[in-house]
């Protein structure tokens, strides 16, 4: 998944050594100085730092995706949940057991890559941090509402689905 950063972090170097147009001039020549320059802002920095940013948008969106499917499976149970609730284990449940978070673990690495700066990567750290710590705190509260879930944790992973076995 991690793979893109590389692009990101690379595009982000090349821009960086574009802005020593002059350095560049005064060693090589105005023309090849500006050449170099060129090359590495419009070839290289930017293309490769686009890649991060476009496969950061591409986390987000993936993140999406099973968040809505989770919400649309529990309907009105995650905004009110109560001692009566019914074990879900059809649609995305059937696959994991914590979509909506799985969503957010795809979402903060995303977001990291979209705005790569101290702050937002440790936001995304410890977002990261509290949806693990939240998803256990809420098994611990559902094993007491739903005995079934206990059942259901061991035959159906947290956050990302397993793969099919081969035959």
């Amino acid at each position: 998944m991690y793979r893109f950063l590389l692009p990101l972090l690379l595009g982000f170097a090349s821009d960086w050594a574009s802005a020593f147009t002059t350095a560049y001039s005064r060693r090589w020549g105005e023309r090849r100085g500006q050449a170099l320059t060129f090359v590495l802002r419009m070839i290289s920095g930017i293309p490769l730092w686009f890649i991060g940013i476009l496969f950061g948008w591409v986390l987000v969106v993936a993140g999406c995706v099973p968040m809505i499917l989770g919400l649309l499976a529990l309907r009105f149970s995650t905004a009110l949940p109560a001692l009566g609730d019914a074990l879900v284990e059809r649609g995305i449940y059937a696959r994991i057991r914590h979509p909506i978070y799985a969503g957010m673990l795809l979402e903060f690495p995303g977001l990291a890559l979209l705005h790569p700066k101290p702050t937002a990567l440790l936001a995304c750290v410890l977002g990261l941090g509290w949806v693990y710590g939240q998803a256990r705190l809420e098994e611990r509260d559902l094993i007491q509402r739903i005995p079934a879930y206990r059942d259901y944790m061991q035959h159906v992973p947290r956050f990302l689905p397993r793969l099919p076995a081969k035959g």
